[in-house]
């Protein structure tokens, strides 16, 4: 290795290293918001690195580096959407035990908006993070994501749309199983049983 070669070998290694020290964890909170997963989010993050960094590197910033990183993260976070719905068209054909889980009276609804995010789709996903996580404007999300802005719009539209009506529908839940465990005395007031 020639010393040119070696010093800019050193050069891409510090940027990598200074990347993820001091960028790491907002890298893996914006994957985690992309995809919904903890887990997931650590791998997206490890394959936009080896994707970014993957062929020697030179020039990079840590500011352009992140940039890079960052578009890694959520061409490979569609990526996998797109080969998750090409698999959910012939899932039907495997046969899969359903356990349904465990109800309780008391159980929590608790406002998930990570679940909620998980069950759009991710073009629906992508467009809701980067509109309203990344503070995006609606031409720069369909610069980034090569859409219309016309598309954009209809995901985002799409996407609160079942997000909403997901909600509303819980919320609808816990007050019917709220006033079943009501009662009403002979005066009109409301008694919990």
């Amino acid at each position: 290795m020639s010393s040119s070669t070696a010093a800019s070998h050193a050069r891409w290694e510090q940027v990598v290293e200074r990347l993820v020290a001091e960028r790491g964890d907002a890298l893996t909170r914006y994957a985690y918001f992309v995809s919904g997963s903890q887990d997931d989010a650590a791998d997206l993050v490890q394959d936009a690195l080896v994707k970014t960094f993957g062929r020697l590197r030179n020039g990079f910033s840590v500011a352009s580096a992140e940039a890079y990183v960052r578009r890694a993260i959520l061409n490979t976070y569609l990526d996998r959407g797109r080969r998750t719905s090409r698999w959910r068209k012939i899932a039907h054909l495997e046969t899969v035990t359903e356990i349904a889980p465990a109800t309780s009276d008391g159980s929590d609804l608790a406002l998930d908006l990570h679940e909620e995010l998980r069950k759009l789709s991710p073009r629906e996903r992508a467009c809701l993070v980067l509109r309203y996580y990344e503070d995006m404007k609606v031409d720069d999300i369909a610069a980034t994501l090569e859409l219309s802005s016309g598309t954009v719009k209809r995901y985002l539209s799409d996407g609160l749309s079942k997000m909403a009506t997901r909600l509303s529908e819980d919320a609808l839940d816990e007050e019917i199983s709220t006033d079943s465990h009501t009662t009403t005395d002979t005066t009109g007031v409301r008694n919990a049983s």
